[in-house]
């Protein structure tokens, strides 16, 4: 393998540190091509004298998704309707990752779960980049501050303030078989239409969320509480009578793809906590259905 065959054996991981730090397939492609941009501008001497290509690659895209997290809370505030990361199917590649040692950290499919990857949008861009970094791809804590521009005992902090954000929210959290039986109860009271069973699955204080951005239409505000969001979700049928329901396994576990004429169309994932339904996500935005559509 040459030079050139060696680094660009490092884009697959560096995609997949970067969907995790961004959220969206789209926007780690373009740090990623920003990092070899950086790498290839070097002059020959200062390429030459990297010592390692691939950490120095990781370093790298760790900063430019730093920066990019930075202008993306900006961005955000203009989106239309909620924004939602991108959700993935199972067999994805972005949902591999570098082996590391899963003790006291995050197993490598949820971290690409939809329900993580929302909690991380509330963690500031410096502690998701420490997080992802250290709790997902196991990296050195010096390594990490050369990354964000903090010392290694800044860097620790910022990721230990983020595992303590993340398991608050994370708490209860079920299990992926326990996941995939209230999967299963949820899609069997909907393709009935019963109310009282979709209710019972539901959380009473379930918030639904849909991602349109602008390009389809999808509710622009949160649905909250079992009732009404069972009633949405039973309404969709009669916006959609053509649509067909597929149960699929994403990186969230089984979730439904929801096609018209071959073509998706949306994206239901659910999260599970204490038997129940405490959150729904429908991805109707077909910027972020790329994976889905081939």
């Amino acid at each position: 393998m040459n030079d050139v065959d060696a680094l660009e054996s490092e884009r697959r991981s560096l995609l997949a540190l970067s969907y995790r730090m961004l959220g969206t397939v789209a926007d780690a492609e373009d740090a990623v091509q920003e990092t070899y941009l950086r790498w290839y501008r070097l002059p020959d001497a200062e390429r030459a004298a990297v010592r390692n290509p691939a950490a120095w690659l990781t370093r790298v895209a760790s900063r430019v998704c730093l920066d990019m997290l930075g202008s993306a809370r900006a961005r955000r505030e203009s989106y239309v309707g909620e924004w939602l990361p991108e959700p993935l199917p199972a067999s994805s590649p972005l949902a591999a990752s570098v082996a590391v040692d899963p003790l006291d950290r995050v197993t490598l499919d949820d971290s690409v779960s939809t329900a993580l990857l929302v909690v991380l949008e509330s963690l500031t861009p410096a502690e998701r980049v420490a997080f992802v970094l250290h709790d997902v791809f196991g990296m050195p804590f010096g390594e990490i501050a050369e990354a964000v521009g903090r010392t290694p005992d800044a860097a620790r902090q910022l990721a230990s303030q983020a595992r303590r954000r993340v398991r608050e929210r994370r708490a209860g959290s079920a299990t992926r078989a326990e996941h995939d039986a209230v999967a299963e109860a949820f899609a069997a009271a909907t393709a009935t239409g019963d109310l009282a069973a979709l209710v019972a699955v539901l959380d009473p204080d379930v918030v639904l969320r849909a991602d349109g951005g602008g390009r389809v239409s999808a509710a622009r505000r949160p649905v909250v509480g079992a009732d009404r969001v069972a009633r949405f979700l039973l309404g969709l049928p009669h916006l959609l009578p053509e649509a067909r329901v597929t149960p699929t396994a994403t990186t969230d576990g089984l979730a439904f793809e929801v096609s018209v004429d071959g073509v998706t169309d949306s994206v239901i994932t659910l999260a599970v906590s204490s038997g129940r339904i405490t959150e729904v996500y429908i991805v109707r935005n077909p910027d972020k259905l790329t994976a889905w559509r081939g």
